[in-house]
């Protein structure tokens, strides 16, 4: 009778990946060291490949092998992946005092943002304490070519074209009069994003409504997550608007230091 392990395999588009992480699991339940023998037992397959498949495993650290007993345990590697997806997820907590701070200094909203699936995806926003509410909530979802964070966010891609990619297939939509609609003028507007730092939504997503937002890097140099500060056209402008734009560089600084990233002298 087919185990559920051979099924997962059978089902799988890869089955030698799908075995090695199984392998990886196979340790992780059993939080103790164990032998060829008794992954073989457990896993249901052949010494002969389960030793191929733990060679790789140990040539990239997800495995270690005891000197004592030869016996195999979980890898140092997936400690420190660990920790790297903890601190990614961790977001939210690293960056609340910093928003904390532009919003009682600056009295605007404050947001925090990320890409998913070629959407800007809200993580985090504290209010403005002006008399004035704009609608937009933590999981709510807009646009990338017309908002502030979605600019910033497609401006530092690795690749123009994953920027391309992205565009062309969520659409470049005109919510105002003022939405960039083609790429080749928002592939323009991304170099000059990326030569000031920060990237401005003048009224292309709602009229009357105004978005600065900035690029938070992590530790390998990546920009996933974006703040931003959003008013009323008429408030976000002079002086005001300038302090915005130094408030918001500094607190991304101190977020993507916080993060990992060492390209910024803190």
């Amino acid at each position: 009778m087919e185990s559920k392990n051979q099924k997962v395999y059978k089902d799988s588009h890869v089955q030698s990946v799908a075995r090695a992480l199984t392998l990886i699991e196979l340790l992780a339940q059993e939080k103790r060291d164990l032998s060829l023998t008794e992954l073989s037992k457990k896993a249901g397959w052949p010494k002969s490949t389960v030793h191929g498949l733990i060679k790789t495993l140990l040539a990239y650290h997800m495995v270690e092998q005891s000197e004592e007993t030869g016996d195999y345990r979980l890898g140092i590697r997936l400690f420190e992946l660990g920790n790297i997806v903890m601190r990614s997820w961790d977001i939210a907590e690293i960056a609340k005092p910093y928003l904390r701070k532009l919003n009682n200094n600056l009295g605007e909203m404050v947001q925090l943002a990320m890409e998913d699936k070629g959407e800007v995806l809200y993580l985090d926003k504290l209010d403005s304490n002006r008399m004035m509410r704009i609608v937009s909530e933590i999981g709510i979802r807009l646009p990338m070519h017309c908002s502030g964070l979605g600019k910033v966010l497609l401006a530092y891609k690795k690749e123009e074209s994953e920027m391309i990619k992205i565009l062309t297939q969520k659409g470049m939509r005109a919510m105002t009069a003022n939405t960039i609609v083609s790429i080749p003028d928002f592939l323009k507007e991304a170099e000059l994003i990326r030569t000031r730092g920060y990237a401005m939504d003048d009224q292309e997503i709602m009229d009357g409504l105004r978005c600065v937002a900035v690029p938070i890097f992590d530790a390998n140099d990546q920009v996933n997550y974006a703040i931003s500060i959003s008013g009323f056209y008429g408030n976000l402008r002079g002086e005001h608007l300038n302090n915005i734009i130094a408030g918001l560089k500094d607190a991304a600084k101190n977020i993507s230091y916080d993060l990992g990233y060492r390209g910024y002298q803190k």
